[in-house]
């Protein structure tokens, strides 16, 4: 019988030796090269960018605020580990959600983005083995070339590919044009790199940020910023949850954007819908009842348990879940939840699963 080992929680993979790499290393070592498709009608509404790129926290001025687009491209993300697992969770944001189809609807704001699920092993970075995109109001699930991970009652719609990038093999990601859906490279067809196509190719950085020359720039460098450091974007979230009903400034409510209708927001026969993009703490499938709005960000392990099968070990036990640490942070509890935040999660019960120390057989 195998000897049971305790892992302290600042150890990595639950083995003896490892050496955890920090939230930045994971993140900046598992980031994507990007491939956003564009649309000359409006190319400089397809950049990516900070969702304070316009010098504020207002989100309902950021589709009027667009001007050139000149912005230094930007990717969030977040990493939460399990006992088992890192989950890391990239956002991708553009100030307008937008359409030249007449009787389509538009809306300010756009975030759209990807989880992967990393096994913790006796490296730093461990081994990818899932990912799970959000287009829209529907999640796609991928595996990793070799995983061990198959579908479930969510049928598996790919295997990720890999693009060599400075030494490193990294997953390539895809966005359309004009609502930004996000899938894996290349099952949006409309830009894969071709020569004949427009688009715009995005690659992480750890030097300074740059931004699109045109709206066929193969070669942009990105930044990676945590959504939770200091004043960053789950830092809004808890702030404006924490206000009276309808002060936030750039949530209206839990895990949804402030947006209007000012500017040209659904002008002509367009329509222009209102408070419509979502954080990571929002996402949720339309059609999928047993998994949760939110908890790509709350309790990523659920919505890969429900994803996938073929996980071995696989726990869903938390030793570092900073979304949950805020809320616990800011006073929120099963009988104080902010306001919008879904029925189906129970704080108390979500809280639970944050352990100090995980225990392997």
């Amino acid at each position: 019988m195998l000897k049971s080992i305790i892992c302290l929680a600042v150890a990595a993979g639950c083995m003896s030796g490892a050496l955890a790499a920090t939230p930045a290393e994971l993140a900046f070592r598992y980031a994507p090269v990007h491939y956003q498709d564009t649309d000359s009608s409006d190319y400089p509404s397809e950049y990516i960018t900070a969702y304070d790129y316009d010098g504020d926290r207002d989100a309902s001025n950021n589709w009027d605020n667009r001007g050139s687009a000149q912005w230094p491209a930007t990717v969030y993300y977040s990493v939460v580990e399990s006992c088992s697992h890192y989950f890391i969770t990239y956002a991708f944001y553009h100030p307008r959600d937008w359409t030249d189809t007449a009787f389509d609807q538009e809306h300010e704001n756009d975030l759209e983005g990807a989880i992967m699920a990393v096994r913790k092993s006796g490296t730093g970075y461990g081994a990818l083995e899932g990912m799970i995109t959000v287009f829209h109001k529907d999640f796609y699930s991928y595996t990793a070339p070799g995983s061990p991970f198959k579908g479930s009652s969510e049928s598996l719609d790919g295997t990720v590919s890999l693009e060599a990038h400075n030494g490193i093999n990294r997953v390539k990601t895809a966005q359309e044009a004009k609502g930004h859906g996000l899938k894996a490279w290349p099952f949006i067809g409309n830009f894969t790199g071709a020569a004949n196509q427009d688009g715009v190719i995005y690659y992480p950085t750890l030097g300074a940020a740059e931004f699109p020359t045109s709206g066929n720039d193969r070669n942009v460098p990105y930044r990676l910023v945590d959504m939770h450091a200091p004043n960053g974007l789950f830092a809004a979230a808890i702030s404006d949850a924490i206000q009276p009903a309808n002060q936030g400034l750039t949530f209206a409510n839990w895990g949804t954007f402030r947006g209007n209708t000012s500017g040209d927001c659904g002008s002509g026969l367009k329509t222009c819908g209102t408070n419509s993009a979502n954080a990571p703490w929002g996402w949720d499938d339309s059609n999928d009842g047993a998994s949760y709005r939110g908890e790509f960000a709350l309790d990523p392990a659920h919505l890969f348990a429900h994803y996938f099968t073929g996980t071995g070990t696989f726990s869903q036990q938390y030793v570092n879940n900073p979304y949950l640490a805020g809320l616990q942070r800011a006073g929120f509890s099963a009988t104080r939840t902010p306001s919008g935040f879904p029925a189906e999660l129970n704080l108390g019960t979500l809280f639970g699963k944050q352990v100090g120390a995980c225990s392997a057989n």
